[in-house]
């Protein structure tokens, strides 16, 4: 967890709560033990949050992947196929493993919390709508071959989260290959594949 004097009293509430659920689980961590790991009371914890759930919530709402990967498609695409794509790649990868503790949680905990598992839906979904989009436009664009961007989307989708989880626990099962091969030679796989 940061130390750094200048987060927010919600921002080391909800660092503290990711690196002891991450360790102990969501049913081994009180919120007691979160308020004091972040130096705070529990009576703030509370005043902030209301309950450990609504804690652990706004920890994954705020520490995942959506608004950044939306700001990406937003403001730095070049509309050249295999740019943007190791583009949207490299990024994806840089949230997720920035991120790792929090995914963690969110696959271990899903069914212990109700309406967990329907919040753990809604980034990957949103990330699905805007490639979707982006392979649509593409096409209009005379720059992808016709195509179904929904499948195309999940392809691309599923690739870079099959190999964010290869990864997962730190010891890889493809040692042989790295991230950085993986992204570069899937992207160049895929912008043969779909440019006309």
């Amino acid at each position: 967890m940061s130390s750094s004097k200048n987060l927010s009293t919600s921002d080391k509430l909800l660092l503290a709560a990711i690196d002891l659920i991450a360790e102990k689980g969501y049913k081994g961590v009180t919120t007691q033990e979160i308020a004091i790991a972040a130096g705070l009371s529990e009576k703030t914890l509370f005043r902030h949050f209301g309950s450990k759930q609504n804690l652990l919530e706004s920890a994954f709402d705020r520490f995942h992947y959506t608004e950044e990967m939306t700001k990406l498609f937003n403001e730095k695409l070049v509309w050249d196929l295999q740019t943007d794509l190791l583009l949207i790649s490299r990024t994806y990868h840089e949230i997720m493993n920035k991120n790792r503790k929090m995914i963690l949680i969110s696959i271990k905990e899903e069914d212990n919390l109700p309406g967990f598992r329907e919040r753990k839906k809604k980034p990957p979904l949103q990330l699905f709508e805007i490639l979707t989009d982006y392979f649509t436009v593409m096409f209009a664009k005379g720059k992808l071959i016709k195509t179904n961007p929904d499948v195309q989307a999940f392809s691309f989708m599923a690739m870079n989260y099959g190999a964010f989880l290869n990864n997962l626990d730190s010891v890889s099962d493809f040692p042989s290959v790295s991230l950085e091969e993986f992204i570069m030679e899937s992207v160049q796989t895929f912008t043969r594949a779909l440019t006309p």
